[in-house]
């Protein structure tokens, strides 16, 4: 990987591409994969929004996710994306992942920037579709966040998803369970599940477009090569 920072530009080219999906979300599934039973009756998915919150931090750009505290109703003591269940009010799965985003990190989004979505994904423990949204804020945030919802704050280097060496996995007793588990090593932390595998469908179309930086830089030497050549004739 280049020693280059990741900048806004290439996250943009990133999010205008095709989105993997379930071909990226399946490499973080569970192995083998336990069997989730669906509510009885089947009843309509329940709707959240999530946000990928991209910021300048000590001259790169980061993202922030949540250690959840042991007050919330559901994945306590998980890491997470900043997010929650639609409500009435909401005029949107984007405005979800804002508001709920605003809250519980005690900032201010209003000039934030709108860059995309990543693909949906279904939970069926809890029966909830969450849709992925990414935003850019074009300064540094100063975080006050919930004490009911947030017990820690990680600020990760974007760059640290293009880290293979923090793809790891290992076996785990999950509700009574042996599988393996495949997980986001980042800032000490094992992010793994939804959030996992929504970091890995953006890791990779980010892949794409700082490959393309590679690419273009390679395009440049061989020019400059040519020309020297050119110059010796």
């Amino acid at each position: 990987m280049s020693d280059q920072h990741v900048t806004i530009e290439e996250v943009r080219r990133a999010l205008a591409q095709e989105r993997p999906g379930d071909a990226v979300h399946r490499h973080m599934a569970l192995r083998p994969i336990v069997p989730q039973a669906e509510p009885t009756p089947p009843q309509p998915h329940r709707q959240g929004s999530v946000l990928l919150l991209l910021y300048p931090c000590a001259g790169r750009l980061c993202f922030v996710l949540t250690r959840r505290t042991e007050k919330v109703m559901t994945h306590r003591g998980q890491i997470s994306f900043p997010g929650g269940a639609q409500e009435p009010g909401d005029v949107s799965p984007a405005h979800t992942a804002l508001r709920e985003a605003e809250e519980e990190l005690g900032i201010s989004l209003a000039d934030a920037e709108q860059l995309g979505t990543l693909t949906s994904y279904y939970i069926a423990r809890t029966n909830y579709d969450i849709h992925p949204f990414v935003a850019y804020l074009p300064r540094y945030p100063t975080f006050h966040p919930s004490e009911d919802e947030v017990a820690e704050l990680l600020e990760i280097p974007i760059e640290h998803l293009l880290d293979k060496s923090r793809l790891r996995e290992e076996e785990w007793n999950l509700r009574g369970n042996q599988v393996i588990v495949p997980f986001w090593w980042l800032n000490g932390h094992k992010v793994w599940g939804a959030t996992g595998a929504v970091l890995a469908e953006f890791a990779a179309m980010l892949e794409l477009a700082v490959c393309g930086r590679s690419q273009e830089a390679t395009r440049s030497l061989h020019g400059v090569r040519h020309r020297e050549g050119d110059n010796a004739l």
